[in-house]
């Protein structure tokens, strides 16, 4: 039989004792297990929570995106329109006004201003009575020299240039703020 120290043991003695620790920590082992297990499924419910919060707020920013990305297609070809429509308006008073220009410069049209006929003063004493061939039955008129004429039509051009511009810029800012 061994010994230790002075006191013998037997086999048996030791099992015993074995045995009575395995059953005093045996429950309190088996709790724990269980509580770690319980902690282990309660980390799991919140991750899978986690995970569903994570995708609903991914699908709703992917359907802001394609609904702010709709909003700008729209734009865009709102203002595609609205550009080409000052475009062809740009267009159109360009090509009028070099017809203008070209029948001023063949004399096809000249330019007259209203004259007051009640203004001695200026030293234009023009005869209040129209002429007897004329056709003109209206106030009398002075006719402008060509080059003086070009220059106001050149005038008006960019007078109509930047009226143009203004309103593609009013309808740009309109669109905008839509």
């Amino acid at each position: 039989m061994p010994t230790f120290g002075m006191m013998p043991f037997s086999s048996r003695a030791v099992g015993v004792v074995v045995l009575l620790g395995l059953l005093a920590g045996g429950p309190a082992l088996l709790a724990w297990r269980f509580q770690d297990w319980r902690y282990a499924q309660q980390l799991a419910r919140l991750a899978q929570a986690q995970a569903e919060t994570l995708n609903q707020i991914t699908q709703a920013a992917a359907v802001q995106q394609k609904v702010e990305q709709d909003k700008r297609l729209v734009l865009e070809k709102q203002l595609s329109s609205s550009e080409q429509t000052h475009y062809r308006a740009l267009s159109d008073a360009q090509r009028d006004q070099d017809r203008l220009r070209d029948r001023l410069a063949t004399a096809d049209v000249r330019l007259s201003v209203l004259l007051d006929a009640d203004d001695v003063a200026a030293g234009c004493a023009v005869p209040a009575a129209p002429r007897t061939g004329g056709v003109d039955h209206g106030a009398p008129r002075a006719r402008l020299d060509p080059a003086h004429a070009q220059r106001i039509i050149a005038i008006t051009d960019e007078g109509d240039r930047g009226l143009i511009a203004l309103q593609a810029c009013q309808a740009y800012v309109r669109a905008l703020r839509q």
